[in-house]
């Protein structure tokens, strides 16, 4: 049974940081494209970043390019997304994702999801 738990979220103010941890179990995080998505109320689920099973390849939505950083770790089979300089704009609900497969920022893609974990960025 595949399970992804998400964790590391809070409340923090402007400009400061938080590293999210998706602990995997049932897979092994370096064979699958993995993904942050994160989610606002009445809003459509967002990709944040993805880290590719191949070469490692990562990418960014525009937004946090520069500010967030995806990685991994193989010997926990945890992947990482550490947040800096966070704006009130990032605060939501943040997922991570995993599939057998190539990364996409479509949440479509991915078949393994995570419960989630609140950010909450204060002004």
């Amino acid at each position: 049974q595949v399970q992804l738990a998400e964790s590391g979220g809070g409340l923090v103010q402007t400009g400061e940081s938080l590293r999210l941890s998706c602990a995997a179990s049932g897979i092994t995080t370096e064979y699958y494209a993995i993904a942050w998505f994160r989610q606002v109320p009445g809003k459509q689920r967002e990709g944040v970043s993805c880290i590719s099973p191949s070469d490692g390849s990562r990418n960014y939505l525009d937004s946090v390019e520069g500010r967030f950083t995806i990685s991994r770790d193989s010997a926990k089979n945890t992947v990482y997304l550490q947040m800096n300089n966070l704006r009130p704009e990032d605060a939501a609900v943040y997922y991570c994702a995993a599939d057998w497969g190539v990364c996409s920022r479509l949440p479509t893609r991915f078949e393994y999801w995570g419960r989630g974990t609140q950010v909450t960025v204060s002004a």
